[in-house]
């Protein structure tokens, strides 16, 4: 009685080397931005600590009550002026 087990192998690897390899999926690439490098600062007026995630870049940014200037992503930087207590200072 001859085995089967050698044509279904030889069967199966010629049908898997046929089947298209499926296009890689949209959404798991990452979507580059462009980013310029450049930097807006702004500073917190208010009794106590805020923190807000940049919209485009998503990046943290933490600000201490009355504290110092922080360097904010230019793309963020409108969203962030609409922030109550926070305003946009030049960069000292």
């Amino acid at each position: 009685m001859p085995c089967c087990g050698k044509a279904r192998t030889q069967l199966q690897g010629t049908i898997s080397s046929q089947r298209p390899k499926p296009a890689p999926s949209v959404a798991s690439q990452p979507q580059a931005q462009p980013h310029t490098g450049q930097s807006s600062y702004f500073s917190y007026f208010g009794k106590t600590g805020l923190t807000v995630s940049g919209p485009v870049s998503s990046r943290i940014y933490r600000f201490l009550a009355n504290g110092a200037p922080i360097a904010v992503d230019a793309r963020d930087a409108s969203a962030l002026a609409r922030v109550p207590n926070l305003r946009q200072v030049r960069h000292v």
